[in-house]
């Protein structure tokens, strides 16, 4: 078979495997077909993998022996790495993971697009169009991989959560976006001819292109606080893609380009909606974050009111006599590993005729999906978890709201104005009939301010942790 012949092959097989993550991506809309779209997009990439491999063994003269050592280690690490963090991850730790794929697949576009831009600069041919992709691949790359590895060590407990800011704060940002713009605007000339550059000093602005772009990802993160990292998490997401997709140009391949800027956009449009989901810019997130994280010292009322405490065979009663009751899991349920318990209280409570929903809130959790792959797990059916819009209505006619560790997502105080959380759409839970609340303590949410609904008389609170909690309430249930 000709050389012509294996590169059309080939070039069909990027074509189906972008195909694959495009219908794959599609498939992600929903929990019931998000696992089939997954397994999709896996075997699209695994087609564009082999394609790659065998591209590279047919052109010219192929691949050297230490070549293809590199791939192999390359492909043993990294594949043995991947397939040990992804089975033995639990699914609260899941963020912090996107953060660290995140730095790793921005870091790796940067020293593609780098390392080819060497080869073409010794060369003495880097054109104006392999230029600008260099540079903002490796600039948007370098970002990435900084800005990643501090928000996954402030999600893991590394950092500390809360906003720590710089000194020089927003002008020291300022000073090194404007570093970065002109190193950039400087080597697109250079390769314009509009101004001459030797080969050392073209590598030497790269480098510092490169390491303001690091240090702007670090104090970039640093003072946005625990409470908006699941939007900086989502909006660097999007940066890895498009530093993926100009790796793509530099280096030709059509298949990287389509996968990064399907990654690039959907970080995007998820940033967005997350943001709306909170009720803020995009912009004010960035450069006002709030919250130090859910370890704030507890407090014994809130609001100024007084916290009702109510013992578990108080609950079990309501619960079962109930017509409607409405969970409301939140990132408490995650940290307890509750899933499988909360599904045991409910299939008991729906033997006795009771109607359970879940109000899932879009940034339930510290990460869009979270909670809905979470219950997913436990084989909570998919009918049952309703998104905010759909089930705020139902609130009204619920007996009971059973909110289990969900803190700044069902808070009244976001509809009052001055509070930091204010036009922050909210689950409506205060309007439940009655309302009980398992949680540990009385230890403020990422935002970092009293939750008002635990001061509501109707909100009776049942302190424990959340797989505890809803042990006792299932045993007192089936006692009834």
């Amino acid at each position: 078979m000709s050389e012509q012949w294996i590169y059309t092959i080939v070039y069909l097989a990027w074509l189906a495997g972008a195909a694959c993550f495009v219908l794959g991506l599609h498939r992600m809309n929903s929990p019931a077909t998000g696992r089939s779209g997954n397994q999709l997009s896996a075997a699209g990439m695994t087609v564009a993998v082999v394609a790659t491999l065998i591209y590279l063994a047919t052109k010219g003269h192929g691949l050297s022996g230490p070549a293809w050592a590199i791939i192999i280690v390359g492909f043993a690490v990294g594949g043995g790495t991947g397939l040990y963090t992804a089975r033995s991850v639990k699914m609260t730790a899941m963020p912090q993971l996107v953060s660290l794929f995140n730095a790793v697949g921005g870091g790796a576009a940067a020293l593609v697009a780098i390392a080819d831009f060497i080869a073409l600069n010794a060369l003495g041919i880097a054109p104006v169009d392999t230029t600008v992709f260099v540079v903002l691949g490796a600039l948007i790359g370098s970002v990435t991989f900084t800005g990643s590895l501090i928000a996954g060590g402030k999600l893991q407990g590394l950092i500390p959560g809360k906003p720590i800011y710089v000194p020089g704060g927003q002008l020291v940002t300022i000073a090194l976006a404007v570093v970065a713009v002109a190193g950039t605007i400087a080597l697109i000339l250079g390769a314009a001819g509009a101004i001459t550059l030797g080969s050392t000093t073209t590598l030497a602005i790269l480098a510092v292109v490169v390491l303001s772009g690091m240090v702007f990802g670090i104090t970039m993160v640093l003072p946005i606080g625990g409470a908006d990292m699941p939007v900086v998490i989502s909006l660097l997401n999007s940066f890895t893609g498009t530093a993926a997709a100009m790796a793509g140009f530099v280096i030709g391949n059509p298949v990287l380009i389509i996968a990064g800027a399907l990654v690039g956009a959907s970080g995007a449009i998820l940033t967005k909606l997350m943001a709306d989901a909170m009720n803020r810019s995009i912009l004010n997130i960035m450069i006002g974050g709030f919250g130090g994280g859910d370890d704030t010292a507890g407090v014994t009322t809130a609001g100024g009111g007084t916290v009702r405490e109510i013992g578990a065979d108080d609950v079990a009663i309501q619960l079962a006599y109930a017509q409607s009751v409405i969970i409301v899991p939140g990132y408490g349920l995650a940290v307890a590993q509750a899933q499988h318990a909360v599904r045991e209280l409910a299939e008991l409570l729906e033997s006795k005729g009771v109607d359970v929903k879940y109000a899932i809130h879009p940034v339930a959790g510290r990460m869009p999906g979270h909670m809905n792959v979470l219950l997913a797990e436990a084989n909570v059916p998919y009918p049952q978890l309703k998104e905010m819009e759909e089930i705020n209505p139902e609130f009204d006619r619920c007996d009971v709201a059973l909110v289990i560790g969900a803190n700044d997502v069902t808070n009244p105080a976001a509809r009052r104005p001055g509070s930091p959380v204010s036009g922050m759409p909210i689950l409506d839970v205060d309007h439940a009939k009655s309302i009980v609340v398992i949680k540990r303590s009385m230890g403020k949410g990422y935002a970092g301010i009293d939750n008002e609904l635990y001061a509501d008389p109707k909100t009776g609170m049942l302190f424990a942790d959340a797989k505890d909690g809803l042990a006792a309430l299932t045993a007192a249930v089936k006692a009834l």
